[in-house]
């Protein structure tokens, strides 16, 4: 039988709270102490982190590290991501710190967050979306694939402070069955008032997968994070 070596792990320096305390944050790519540019990739659920770490290795960013968290149990948090916050707790919560505590250790290896792209599918774009809006600064990027800001209908997303130029990719079906359009719209609109740089498209006939498109303009947002050597 063939061994296949596991991809190598992020060590965070703290445990997440609740039901994902204790899971691995998977790693691919340029090793963080020599990376350009950070990736943390979100999976949908039912996904798994070499889900997204395939996704990275056809970005071909040759300086990026791609560091992809996994949930507990294949999904970030139970219900649809919009129902009400109390319905998908305490999971969402756990979720959302699960980012926090991964974004904290890629910085503590010297990735600041201005060079940290935040990307996710599906239930995980929901969920990077929503830790990049409140967690709001000047990211590397956020891309958001079959994805909008978590909440229910009337949800404002008022969070400060701002995204401060943050280039935000945004795409997804014209009738994707899991991400309704208006709430797309509202997600684009709600991080521009945050400052973000959104770029929008909305394909006809897609379904709920990814593009080439969509690839290419994730390829741009993590081609523009200005690398540490730049002038």
């Amino acid at each position: 039988m063939e061994h296949v070596t596991p991809p190598p792990r992020l060590a965070l320096d703290r445990a997440p709270a609740g039901p994902h305390a204790g899971q691995p944050v998977h790693c691919a790519g340029a090793p963080l102490a020599n990376a350009a540019v950070a990736v943390v990739a979100v999976h949908g659920r039912g996904g798994d982190a070499q889900d997204m770490l395939a996704l990275g290795a056809a970005l071909d960013a040759t300086d990026a590290a791609y560091c992809a968290p996994e949930a507990a149990g294949h999904t970030w948090y139970p219900n649809r991501f919009v129902a009400p916050f109390h319905d998908n707790e305490p999971w969402l919560s756990s979720a959302l710190d699960f980012l926090a505590a991964t974004v904290e250790a890629i910085e503590a290896r010297g990735v600041p967050r201005r060079r940290i792209v935040l990307l996710g599918f599906s239930q995980g774009g929901c969920l990077a979306l929503h830790f990049g809006a409140t967690h709001a600064t000047r990211w590397g990027g956020l891309a958001g694939l079959s994805a909008g800001l978590i909440g229910p209908p009337g949800t404002a997303w008022d969070f400060p402070p701002s995204l401060d130029g943050t280039p935000v990719f945004l795409g997804c079906s014209e009738h994707d069955p899991h991400i309704p359009p208006e709430r797309l719209a509202e997600s684009a609109r709600a991080l521009e008032r945050l400052g973000g740089a959104v770029t929008l498209r909305v394909y006809p006939a897609l379904g709920h997968t990814v593009n080439e498109d969509e690839l290419e303009q994730v390829r741009r947002v993590i081609a523009s994070v200005e690398r540490p050597d730049a002038p």
